[in-house]
């Protein structure tokens, strides 16, 4: 790849860059108990302010507008004031967030509130992938940017777990729980924990070596490189950022633009990896999942067992991804994520096509095909966190070059945000239509991301971000030309 790396000093994985990926990463967390939180309180809210099922389901979504706003911003910020203040900001909007919307007075007050909280979670989305991949050493930079999904998955059981412990304190989620507001209230407030934590930790980060080189820092670059990346040789690495980095800084969207669609066609593969990620339909698994269980014949318990056992699955697998994103290749294991999606998801849309309607509109599940569906919405839980959830965040971070990650990493971002709320908004239609219709179109989203990681996903295993600059895509190979002549990196 390089011609001349500068060598790693330690083998080990530093425990001083584990902590920083750490502090970092709790943007991730931030995103999973946001986007779960409100899971606890939706009843009480279209209770509370008399809303029809279009202007809920608008409330529970409208965060995520916020999302795409933050991420698309949070690129020319981060290079303009760094990382560490976008992640500061970002903790400030979450914290007043959590308590407009815990006091929301209307509904357009606490949308107003969610959007604020969405846009702090979009920033935190792009900056943590992007910091992530700056200070954590090639070798590592897999399961380090794993852990940013892992961060996303805990926060939302966290969420959950912390719903359901108010509300039982409580008596139910419209009762009175502390100081006259009810438990549904508490619920947004007890935000501010994780707000706090993420803003204090953020405070403690050394700045990314990367954008210090950008704003000619370079001594301060060096001591981060040293104590931080265990780079042995620090006076070389500084010099391939800053090759790599260029000299304009002002960089924008403008510089995103390529010959192909208006794009670099690297951009649109992180766009694409981006929409993949949501289009298979996870959120629809982790949003509507005790809705949809009652809704083919689970009883109330059952189906918030199902969601709870998803949740742990969920949990579980993307430890799986952390122990092999950096044996076996990026690349691989979206490949594997793919199949396996395909596979459960269709398992899942035959299964619903054999629900039986009585009378009275009550669908259910009859003889073995409950267990199929309930195996198969587990299996490609599995699947995904072992796969396409955590090893996006990873290739977002590292394939850009260090001249547009901040800004490419924000765009691909917003279109992840988007595809979110998309697919949110839409299922319960695809619903009302039928389970089988919607399962079937994840499948098919699933199948089609496999195409897209044969043809035009490179591996980056290994690779230094310095080496992703001067690079083209060619059927998933990055290839650099050399006198005239074009050469496979492997």
């Amino acid at each position: 790849m390089s011609t001349s790396p500068a060598p790693i000093a330690d083998a080990k994985l530093n425990r001083r860059v584990l902590g920083i990926t750490i502090g970092a990463a709790l943007g991730g967390f931030l995103f999973g108990f946001d986007s779960s939180v409100i899971n606890g309180a939706v009843d009480s809210i279209s209770s509370d302010f008399d809303l029809g099922d279009s202007l809920t389901g608008f409330v529970v979504a409208s965060a995520l507008l916020g999302c795409a706003v933050g991420a698309w911003f949070a690129g020319g910020i981060a290079n303009r004031y760094g990382r560490i203040r976008v992640m500061v900001i970002s903790a400030i909007l979450f914290l007043a967030s959590a308590v407009g919307s815990g006091l929301a007075f209307a509904v357009w007050d606490l949308m107003l509130w969610r959007i604020v909280g969405g846009l702090a979670i979009g920033a935190a989305s792009v900056i943590a992938p992007a910091y992530i991949a700056e200070v954590a050493p090639a070798k590592f930079r897999g399961r380090l940017g794993s852990l940013q999904q892992m961060a996303i998955v805990l926060g939302i059981f966290a969420a959950l777990l912390s719903d359901q412990v108010l509300a039982e304190v409580a008596g139910g989620a419209d009762e009175v729980l502390w100081f006259g507001l009810e438990a549904w209230r508490w619920m947004f407030m007890v935000c501010v924990i994780p707000a706090l934590v993420y803003g204090l930790a953020a405070l403690r980060l050394p700045e990314s070596p990367r954008y210090l080189v950008f704003r000619h820092r370079k001594e301060e670059a060096a001591a981060v490189l040293r104590d931080f990346s265990g780079e042995q040789d620090v006076d070389h690495r500084i010099d391939e950022i800053e090759r790599s980095i260029g000299h304009d800084e002002n960089q924008s969207v403008r510089d995103l633009r390529g010959n192909r669609l208006g794009l670099m066609p690297i951009v649109w593969i992180g766009i694409l990896l981006s929409v993949f990620q949501q289009f298979v339909g996870i959120n629809v698994i982790f949003y509507y999942s005790t809705s949809l269980w009652q809704s083919v014949g689970f009883e109330e318990s059952q189906a918030f067992l199902t969601s709870t056992i998803t949740s742990i699955t969920n949990i579980v697998f993307t430890i799986v991804a952390i122990i092999f994103v950096d044996r076996i290749g990026r690349r691989l294991l979206l490949l594997i994520g793919s199949s396996g999606m395909f596979l459960s998801l269709l398992a899942m849309a035959i299964a619903f096509s054999t629900a039986t309607v009585d009378a009275d509109g009550n669908a259910s599940l009859d003889g073995v095909w409950g267990g199929v569906a309930l195996a198969g919405a587990n299996l490609f839980t599995a699947f995904f966190a072992a796969t396409w959830g955590p090893v996006v965040w990873v290739l977002l971070g590292e394939i850009f070059p260090n001249r547009i990650r901040a800004v490419a990493l924000a765009v691909a971002a917003a279109a992840q945000w988007l595809a979110n709320w998309t697919i949110t908004m839409t299922f319960p239609i695809f619903a009302h239509i039928g389970l089988t219709f919607a399962y079937g179109f994840y499948a098919a989203m699933a199948l089609l991301s496999l195409f897209f990681v044969i043809f035009k996903v490179p591996e980056t295993k290994g690779m230094e971000l310095e080496d992703m600059d001067g690079v083209e895509i060619h059927r998933g190979k990055f290839v650099k030309t050399e006198d005239g002549h074009k050469r496979v990196i492997d």
